[in-house]
């Protein structure tokens, strides 16, 4: 179904970091951003649609101490990555023996929010406006009582869903919002005490892929439990989802890529899942897996101590 296309090189290998890819799509100027984190450094390239041109950059944290292994400062920059606009501090340990402060798990919310999860468990919500850059902290949701490990926003388009957040810790607990003035709670899903490493929402339906291998979907606004997929031997470092389309791909510690076709039925209230295909990505170690538009034509892969994005096409 898929076969292997020209890999894009970066400047630094990924770190062992799941959920190591974004991927940003921008249809009117027929680019593509990879983006991948390196340590304290941000590989950035943009490709042209017909595969000619590469753009180049990277990011580098401004951290007061750089000795430091902790993230100190959470910064947010233009999506080229050209300007910096916002930069927020996060709490720091009193401690030299205090837990590590970190952020993990960004997600953008209908309309104006972007949401960032951090090692505390809290999320912080910050309102951005349309134009200009007074971005402010508005609101910080204190569910999660665990670092917080993913999260994601409702990636259908669809404006109807009641849930349009769902965000997940290391018990493997998830919680679904509403976003808002103030961020409403919808439910509670209890994890196993086994990290959910991965989460997307898709019209409703919750997916997550969890330390066991396994990737389970529920509904959103009411927990059921729609089915458990044994999708992979090892750890689940990245799950994603083609809105269009439906497929659903996932990417582990056992080298595999799995794409899966997702059906829900209104009407009977069920969600149907089929395997696809499979990718072994042999000698690598999987650091993040994502399509790389809406259909799932073509998806991207990076690897520890591998330079290079890893890039699959439809046959």
């Amino acid at each position: 179904m898929y076969h292997k296309e020209k890999s894009i090189q970066i400047k630094n290998s990924a770190s062992a970091l799941y959920n190591n890819l974004s991927v940003l799509r921008i249809a009117p100027r027929r680019l593509t951003h990879f983006t991948v984190v390196h340590a304290n450094m941000v590989n950035m390239v943009s490709a042209s649609w017909d595969g000619l041109n590469y753009t180049h950059r990277q990011l580098q944290s401004k951290e007061p101490n750089v000795a430091t292994s902790t993230s100190l400062i959470m910064q947010m920059y233009e999506s080229d990555g050209s300007i910096m606009v916002y930069w927020h501090a996060l709490d720091t340990p009193e401690t030299p023996t205090a837990q590590a402060v970190f952020a993990r798990g960004i997600a953008a919310v209908y309309e104006n929010y972007i949401c960032v999860g951090v090692s505390s468990g809290a999320i912080l919500v910050f309102d951005v406006p349309s134009k200009g850059s007074n971005i402010t902290l508005s609101e910080v949701l204190e569910e999660h009582k665990e670092s917080i490990t993913d999260m994601a926003s409702e990636c259908s388009g669809s404006q109807e869903c009641i849930a349009n957040l769902v965000t997940a810790d290391d018990g493997g607990n998830l919680c679904v919002w509403k976003s808002g003035e103030e961020f409403q709670l919808l439910n509670k899903i209890p994890g196993f005490d086994m990290s959910c490493s991965s989460v997307k929402l898709w019209k409703g339906t919750a997916v997550a892929g969890y330390g066991t291998g396994q990737i389970r979907l529920y509904e959103a606004v009411t927990g059921i439990l729609h089915a458990e997929i044994n999708a992979h031997a090892r750890w689940i470092y990245s799950v994603d989802i083609a809105p269009f389309s439906g497929l659903l791909l996932s990417a582990a510690e056992d080298s595999l890529v799995r794409v899966w076709h997702m059906t829900i039925t209104p009407e009977t209230n069920s969600v149907e899942v089929a395997h696809l295909h499979n990718e072994c990505v042999t000698d690598t170690q999987i650091c993040g897996a994502r399509f790389c538009d809406g259909d799932g034509y073509a998806f991207a892969v990076t690897g520890y101590d591998l330079s290079e994005i890893i890039r699959y096409i439809q046959s």
